[in-house]
């Protein structure tokens, strides 16, 4: 044991830069189904919270359920259908390599589950349920995290009321999956900790219970909680991973509840919901939440804007916290036989403050939600069998302004698969928390078509293909005129000799915009390129070496280029991970987009813009069975600038580093 830690912490300062991130981990397979310029922070931040947790406690997949498959968010309705039936028809599944009878999984999706699932026996479950059974011998896990930058920004002398160190605690149990029960707590740099407005610690704390089988009762949760309903229309506290994301998980309809774990504050309900079996083919899930929101108030106390920034690190920002608060009342009853469903939605809003968004300057903002009760009903159905299936859903607002969208996937053979989706949603329609597949920023204003399609002639080849056009009838942010969009990626992936992965794409971007005196509209082209080859030994080093490009044509021409070169070394309990990049922009408009391999449940996607380079190192080491201790220390150097960004996050200097620390705790 003493020599484990002696060789960690020699590790932590001394090894080289040459092993850096590991291209077969489940975060690098994943982050292949995904474009980081195309996903909301906190959508990527909620999937890979989900994704970590069933990486410490995968599934039975002998065992199971529908609704447990279908948060794995890379298998399609059709993969799901077909591994329920297989261990339906034929038993337990005795090995992973009986995952190759399933012919509507290809390699990659099997090779996931692996990082997810697990085989072992198929027990009844015991409607019956102790909780202090499940306290005293359920699987306990307390992780802390901290960054501690190497720099000064201008707040931390003069405007914000907390120190720079950006720290979390998090504490989880989890009993058989059918008890987790946890509490996170997260601070952001610059915002008080145990003083002020937060005397009782952090300035966020997720806390939740959960409890699955409990006769009629199928899931029951409390404290804080997601919910989503059909294919979001109405209410989506899941997440949306992008275009590519969705042609290859083609799109899926439902509805869940799970936790609400991470430490984002956006997207989650507060209070209680529950979900019961009525009959074999009946289900009825309700759910009523009180939660604090931020909001920028007007001079009469209405709510201008609801914030979701969620940063409370000066005076200012930390006046508008919890300012508002809103109740959301709902359910959904839902038929099922087979592989044919129906829901029913239903959703209720209210806010305490009357919203009364600012229209006179911002003609853009003229349908936005206004008043302080909202009403919003849905239709959501689908089918599936092995060659096809369809999912939908058609909402209506309390004006009856109404939004609708279409999903169907054909699997053509073995090999390729086709996906066509189309969505309309009003200008008038507004849902505060819809959050679907859409070109603009909000399920408003928008009328498009989506098709998409993959082949895979063999375990050595793939191509994958979209393109989708959108029409916006009304007037958008920086565009006085009915303006369309158009946008189209294609991706190959190719195995190469021994080992060898050679991956390139090219996505195509146009978005209409103002001319300089707002008469006319001009486009805005967006040229990406990326190239990735990649290669994993047998003596557990993996390599790494990708090309990003980029073109716009938008008033004037601005390009730019990043070089990445990541890799990882790995034996038994030690684990190290380095980086190195140099980026050369022109300028914002030419930014590119660099992955590093974040801490546990966290997500990092680094934007880069100017002419520097950033370099990253980081060690794990999992000391015995319960502990695990991992250091990092990234830093981007800028040549092109002697300041970093501005007002209160400014830094005074061309470089800036940051050291960030986890240990967790297993017992």
């Amino acid at each position: 044991m003493l020599l484990r830690v002696i060789h960690l912490f020699i590790a932590l300062l001394f090894s080289p830069t040459l092993f850096s991130q590991n291209a077969g981990g489940w975060e690098n397979a994943f982050r292949q189904w995904m474009d980081e310029e195309d996903i909301e922070t906190t959508s990527i931040e909620e999937v890979y919270d989900i994704l970590s947790v069933y990486a410490d406690n995968p599934l039975n997949l002998n065992q199971a359920t529908r609704e447990e498959l279908e948060q794995l968010p890379f298998l399609t309705p059709q993969q799901v259908e077909q591994l329920l039936a297989y261990v339906d028809r034929y038993g337990p599944m005795r090995s992973m390599g009986e995952l190759q009878m399933l012919t509507a999984l290809d390699a990659e999706r099997r090779q996931l589950l692996r990082y997810f699932t697990y085989l072992g026996e198929a027990k009844p479950r015991d409607s019956r349920l102790r909780l202090d059974s499940a306290f005293l011998h359920g699987n306990h896990q307390l992780m802390l995290t901290g960054k501690i930058p190497l720099y000064e920004r201008r707040g931390f002398h003069d405007g914000y009321l907390g120190s720079r160190y950006r720290h979390s605690m998090r504490y989880q149990l989890n009993y058989h999956d059918r008890v987790k029960w946890g509490v996170t707590g997260a601070n952001d740099a610059g915002e008080p900790f145990l003083s002020g407005r937060n005397k009782t610690g952090y300035d966020h704390y997720s806390y939740y219970l959960q409890l699955k089988e409990l006769g009629m009762t199928e899931n029951l949760c409390l404290g804080m909680y997601r919910v989503q309903m059909g294919m979001g229309l109405l209410m989506n506290g899941g997440f949306y991973l992008g275009k590519l994301a969705i042609l290859q998980s083609m799109g899926r309809s439902g509805v869940t509840l799970r936790p609400h774990s991470s430490r984002s504050t956006q997207g989650y309900l507060q209070g209680v919901a529950a979900t019961f079996r009525l009959h074999r083919n009946w289900q009825l899930t309700a759910f009523a939440s009180y939660r604090p929101l931020d909001a920028t108030l007007n001079k009469d106390s209405t709510a201008r804007t609801l914030l979701t920034s969620s940063y409370h690190r000066t005076k200012t920002e930390m006046g508008k916290k919890n300012n508002t608060h809103e109740t959301d009342l709902g359910g959904s009853i839902g038929w099922r036989k087979g592989t044919l469903y129906a829901h029913a939605n239903i959703l209720y809003t209210h806010f305490d403050r009357t919203l009364v968004p600012q229209k006179e300057s911002m003609p853009y903002r003229l349908y936005a939600a206004e008043g302080n009760d909202f009403m919003n009903m849905s239709l959501d159905y689908g089918y599936t069998n092995a060659r096809l299936s369809f999912s939908g859903e058609t909402a209506v607002n309390r004006t009856g302004a109404f939004a609708a969208i279409h999903q169907f996937n054909y699997r053509v053979n073995r090999y390729l698969n086709a996906l066509l989706l189309h969505r309309y949603y009003d200008k008038r329609y507004t849902a505060h928390h819809a959050q679907s597949f859409c070109e603009g920023s909000t399920i408003q204003n928008e009328h498009g078509a989506y098709v998409g399609m993959t082949w895979q002639p063999s375990s050595k080849f793939s191509l994958n293909w979209y393109a989708d056009y959108a029409h916006f009838p009304y007037v958008r942010y920086q565009v006085s005129l009915p303006s369309d969009a158009f946008d189209t990626m294609i991706l190959v992936r190719t195995l190469l000799y021994k080992g060898w992965k050679l991956e390139g794409r090219y996505r195509l971007h146009i978005r209409q915009k103002d001319n300089d005196d707002k008469t006319w509209l001009i486009n805005r082209k967006e040229h990406r390129v990326r190239l990735r080859l990649s290669h994993e030994t047998r003596f557990g080093l993996s390599l790494q070496t990708q090309v990003d490009g980029i073109y716009v044509d938008y008033h004037q021409y601005d390009k730019g280029w990043l070089l990445s070169q990541q890799a990882v070394y790995q034996r038994q309990w030690f684990q190290c991970t380095g980086s190195f990049a140099y980026f050369h922009t022109d300028n914002y408009e030419s930014r590119l987009y660099l992955y590093e391999r974040p801490m546990l449940y966290e997500y990092s996607s680094l934007m880069l813009y100017g002419k520097g380079i950033r370099y990253m190192l980081m060690s794990r080491a999992d000391i015995g069975k319960h502990l695990m201790v991992t250091a990092k220390i990234g830093v981007t150097n800028y040549f092109d600038r002697s300041k970093i960004s501005s007002s209160y996050q400014e830094i005074n200097g061309s470089s800036m580093a940051d050291v960030d620390v986890q240990i967790r705790w297993k017992f």
